[in-house]
Parts: C-alpha cells; sequence; structure tokens
C-alpha cells in the first residue's frame, strides 16, 4: 500500500436514526439504543467520492410508506435537512459532482439514495450484490426497491483483501466479512489524522473492543476475524475509529457542515 497521498476533507453526513435493541447488535448485550446513519463525503483531487447513501429521501415524508411496519418497528426517522441529497447540496456541491459511490455493504439502511447518483462509478465488494438477492433468512434485512433500480448503473466489483483506491495510500477499501460476505470499512487518509469508518463490521463500540459481533451476522466467525483485523490496522496507521451506528461516536466526532482535512 503506498502511502504518498491524502485526500482533502472528509464530511460525516447525518442520515437519521432508528432504534433497536442492543443485544440484537451486539451479543450480549440489552436496552434499547438510538443509531444514527450517516454517509460520508470525501474530497480528492481526482473528484467527490461517497460512501453509502443512508435512508430513502422520501422517508423524511413518511416513514411508513417507505419501509412499512419496520418503519414504525425501529422508530426510522428522517428529517428534510438529513436527506441526503439536501446535504450534499448545503454543502455547495451539486450530485453530479459526486463521480464514486463506495458501498460498504447493500442493507436497507445504507441503500436508500443509490438512486440518486446513476452518473457515478458504483463500487462493492465481490460478492455482496449477489448475496443481496439471496441472502438468509435469519440475517438483517434487502431492500431490493433501493438495489434493483441500480442494474443498469455501472458498478464495479472489487476482488481480495484490499483495494488502494487511487493508488496513492489516501482512500483504501478494506474487505471485512463477516455481517456481509461483502462488508468493507474505509481507511481514509487526511493530514490532519487516519480515519478507520469502520461501517457495519461493528455496530457499537462495546462489540468493536470485545469481539462480540451481530448475532444475525452472516457468518460470526469471520466478524469477529474482521474486528480483530481491524483493530490491527487502526493500531498500525494510528487511526481514529469511527463506529459508524454508535450514537456516542457521532456525537464526540465532527460531522457536516464541520468537516476533517
Amino acid at each position: 500500500m503506498s502511502a504518498t497521498g491524502f485526500v482533502k476533507r472528509l464530511w460525516a453526513l447525518e442520515g437519521g436514526t432508528l432504534q433497536d435493541d442492543r443485544g440484537k447488535l451486539v451479543v450480549g448485550e440489552s436496552g434499547q439504543v438510538t443509531l444514527p446513519c450517516p454517509s460520508f463525503l470525501i474530497e480528492h483531487e481526482r473528484g467527490l467520492v461517497l460512501m453509502d447513501t443512508g435512508l430513502v429521501p422520501a422517508t423524511a415524508d413518511d416513514p411508513m410508506a417507505v419501509y412499512g411496519e419496520m418503519g414504525k418497528e425501529l422508530s426510522v426517522s428522517l428529517t428534510h435537512a438529513q436527506r441526503i441529497d439536501r446535504q450534499i447540496e448545503a454543502l455547495g456541491f451539486a450530485l453530479t459532482d459526486v463521480k464514486h459511490v463506495i458501498m460498504s455493504h447493500l442493507h436497507w439502511d445504507h441503500t436508500g439514495g443509490m438512486y440518486l447518483f446513476p452518473h457515478a462509478e458504483f463500487h462493492v465488494m465481490s460478492g455482496e450484490l449477489q448475496y443481496a438477492h439471496w441472502p438468509l433468512p435469519a440475517g438483517p434485512t434487502y431492500r431490493l426497491e433501493d438495489i434493483t433500480p441500480t442494474r443498469g448503473f455501472k458498478w464495479n466489483e472489487i476482488e481480495g483483501a484490499e483495494l488502494d483506491f487511487f493508488g496513492d495510500g489516501s482512500l483504501v477499501i478494506l474487505h471485512m466479512p463477516g455481517h456481509t460476505p461483502g462488508n468493507a470499512s474505509l481507511l481514509v487518509r487526511l493530514r490532519s489524522r487516519t480515519i478507520l469508518l469502520a461501517a457495519d463490521s461493528a455496530h457499537l463500540r462495546s462489540g468493536y473492543l470485545s469481539d462480540l459481533p451481530m448475532p444475525s451476522d452472516w457468518n460470526t466467525l469471520q466478524s469477529v476475524q474482521s474486528l480483530r483485523r481491524l483493530r490491527q490496522i487502526a493500531r498500525s496507521h494510528d487511526a481514529m475509529v469511527w463506529i459508524l451506528h454508535d450514537p456516542e461516536d457521532w456525537a464526540e466526532y465532527k460531522h457536516a457542515p464541520e468537516f476533517y482535512e
């Protein structure tokens, strides 16, 4: 992995929330928790990159109309200002400025805005698209209403353990299987710091620190192995680890319009 380049800026985009039982997110825990559902916008000299696309923008009008009973059961909430299109535009960009969309995986709370970027190139780890169409029945939900409209988009399925996205070490996609077959984390190298966006390799920091996976993960052994690899990479790069669904991480770290550079 070359380490000569940096991304210019990183924004965390607030993407609404959902509520769930901690025991469904980390083995052995209990109690309700409100989870943020963020996306991340990354500025590189070769173009804008978006990691994940959050909830369906129409959720701001009627969550149950979009997600049905699941929307009610999980108290899915999104304001108009939190729509991913509104947030990108509020930062002074057009949606067409986004050249690449990196999908950490394809669960419903990450795929809601994919349809907004038909002009962009999409990137996902190999096996994720196929599994999304034929998942195990006990696992978290894939929403084909989000995925099927992107069939004609330009998709790049990434092979191997990692991809140095721009070839300069500034942005590295890391295959972290377990939660899903194609689950990925993203290493972002800025001049001020290195940030490791864990995505759903862990759902709460307690799970990340204790090798405790999500009970309904596709492969719990691989989940634990990925958690250990995530910590090893964080140590190697002296990286700040961001557990994306963890509400304490969201409260601690900067989010748009503030940014890291």
